[in-house]
């Protein structure tokens, strides 16, 4: 039996966290790694802009973006404005007749409000056009996005941690330390330099770090350096019941305690859920409320809307995959009536299926993108581990007449007479990553350490917590037993589609009869590894500790990863 400490020493070697400082800062639960806002290029002057416009009586818009990482932003970003001014309101343009990011009709929708000021969040740095439009028309505008920004850039205060030397406004200026914040980071990070440069109450920042938290985790950006941070307090400020609307819709949807696992696999959806499915303003509205109705009624909205949606989206899977030949370097799909809302989640999960790349492409009408008798395709993309989707596309940025995005993922807009080239480019891209590297669909993961049966203890299971927040960047640690006997197999759910089992070490010599075992958990694929679980022959099985505590009795299980033969 390995000693709790060398396991996790281990795996914090992996992971580059040598020293006793950084092993301190990296499990401490309250790190203090963070960085001055201003060192982001725009900021001084954005923040002025805003101050100066509150005081003399403009109207301001917080335009954001239809999902979590732009509702959480926007939340945000309202925690400052609101001390400045209640002539304000928000703006969050619709995914169906509008698309992502500034659009001319918003804008104009904005003038008809009578704004003065907009100031983005998770969107607008490479909205050249628009902005130009807006500060045609006597707008003043403020950009905060965290979005790749390569060739180009909006006009003006634009503060953007990914923003290149060649665009910046100060001179001098070095790139932003931490350039993985989501957009909610940013709208944070402003309203910090916001809260010192006009002397408001600290209490606005503690107010925001639950929505930091979420939208951070939500946008899957790597949970490392200074997002670790405001991930930890964040978590910390939502468990708090701070936010009456948060904590309210944990309750609906059984969460006891928030923790990174189930904001990105519950609360995230069901906030992604108002945007995909009606309008995001349902989750922009609970987040902002302190009346018991409202939240409510807006809660039993968001849980509406992720029913529904996941409905469609189990339809829409299987109809994509049916659609895949097995044979693409890149899955390309148009699919002619697919809800525009799930295509994202169907994108992702066609990529798991296939570890392949996808792009899936509907039809939109979006107002004022196309000529006259020009169809246009709406396109959203996931990719896998070794493939910069961003980058691929970026070859052909001349398809597109709107296009963004990020390594992971990216949305588009581009006339349906480029489909075709666009389908042969990016398979042509991927087919050269191939030839440089024929396993790229075929890595095997790596395991953070190596441990027996008798290591998964309630003890391990507690010091490899103090490791979370867990997601990109900072997965929860993977481990291996190796040749290890599989025993009391039983299966659970519909169709007998998960397995509980033990894992044991061999017994031999004068330990026979004497053997420690692991209790471990196998979901969705008890059917496919059922020769394994039932074939008597020694294995190795990879997976994740999990600490539960039920009625006050803490258990630890091993999350089963994958099953290998010896």
């Amino acid at each position: 039996m390995r000693k709790v400490e060398d396991i996790l020493n281990e795996i914090l070697n992996k992971r580059g966290i040598i020293t006793a400082e950084e092993r301190e800062e990296y499990l401490s639960p309250k790190p203090e790694l963070t960085y001055d806002p201003f060192l982001l290029d725009g900021m001084k002057a954005g923040v002025d802009l805003l101050i100066s416009a509150a005081r003399s009586g403009d109207r301001i818009c917080i335009y954001g973006d239809y999902d979590a990482d732009g509702v959480t932003a926007s939340t945000i970003m309202a925690c400052g404005v609101s001390q400045l001014t209640d002539d304000w309101f928000f703006y969050i343009p619709s995914r169906f007749e509008e698309g992502y990011g500034l659009n001319v009709t918003a804008i104009d929708k904005i003038i008809d409000r009578g704004a003065n000021l907009i100031i983005t969040v998770d969107c607008g740095c490479v909205s050249a056009s628009e902005v130009q439009y807006a500060l045609s028309k006597g707008l003043k505008v403020i950009v905060t996005d965290h979005h790749n920004i390569e060739d180009s850039v909006s006009e003006g205060i634009v503060i953007d941690p990914k923003k290149p030397a060649a665009f910046m406004l100060e001179e001098g200026k070095e790139p932003y330390p931490c350039q993985d914040l989501a957009g909610c980071g940013v709208a944070f990070k402003f309203i910090q330099a916001l809260q010192r440069t006009a002397d408001l109450p600290r209490s606005i920042l503690t107010d925001a770090l639950d929505m930091v938290a979420v939208g951070t985790i939500g946008d899957i950006v790597p949970l490392r350096d200074e997002n670790r941070t405001l991930v930890k307090y964040g978590i910390a400020a939502a468990n708090s019941g701070r936010r009456q609307s948060l904590a309210k819709l944990a309750e609906a949807i059984s969460i006891e305690e928030i923790t990174s696992t189930n904001i990105a696999f519950a609360i995230v959806p069901h906030i992604n859920a108002s945007g995909r499915m009606a309008s995001a303003m349902s989750a922009v509205e609970l987040f902002n409320s302190n009346d018991e109705k409202t939240i409510h009624d807006k809660v039993q909205e968001l849980i509406h809307y992720n029913r529904q949606r996941k409905r469609i989206q189990e339809e829409a899977f299987e109809k994509c995959a049916e659609m895949v030949s097995g044979d693409e370097n890149f899955i390309v799909l148009k699919v002619d009536n697919m809800h525009e809302g799930i295509a994202g989640i169907v994108a992702g999960k066609i990529k798991d299926q296939f570890q392949r790349p996808v792009i899936i492409v509907t039809p939109s009408e979006e107002a004022g993108r196309g000529g006259e008798g020009v169809s246009l395709l709406k396109g959203t993309g996931r990719s896998v581990d070794g493939v910069n989707i961003y980058e691929v596309l970026n070859k052909h940025s001349e398809l597109f007449i709107r296009f963004g995005g990020h390594s992971k993922a990216c949305g588009f807009l581009m006339e349906a007479g480029n489909f075709d080239r666009l389908a042969e480019g990016v398979n042509v891209d991927v087919g050269d990553l191939l030839r440089e590297d024929p396993s790229l669909f075929h890595k095997i993961a790596e395991t953070d350490a190596e441990i027996t049966p008798e290591d998964v203890t309630v003890e391990l299971a507690r010091e490899l917590l103090k490791m979370a927040p867990f997601g990109e960047g900072n997965p929860e640690p993977l481990l291996i037993m190796r040749n290890v006997d599989i025993r009391n197999v039983s299966y659970m759910g519909a169709d007998s589609t998960h397995a509980r089992f033990s894992a044991c070490t061999p017994q031999t010599g004068e330990s026979l009869g004497r053997y420690a075992n692991a209790a471990c958990v196998l979901f969705r694929r008890a059917q496919s590894m059922k020769p394994l679980l039932e074939g008597g022959e020694r294995v190795d099985i990879t997976g994740t500790v999990s600490h539960q505590v039920w009625r006050g009795q803490e258990r630890v299980q091993f999350i089963v990863e994958d099953i290998m033969r010896v």
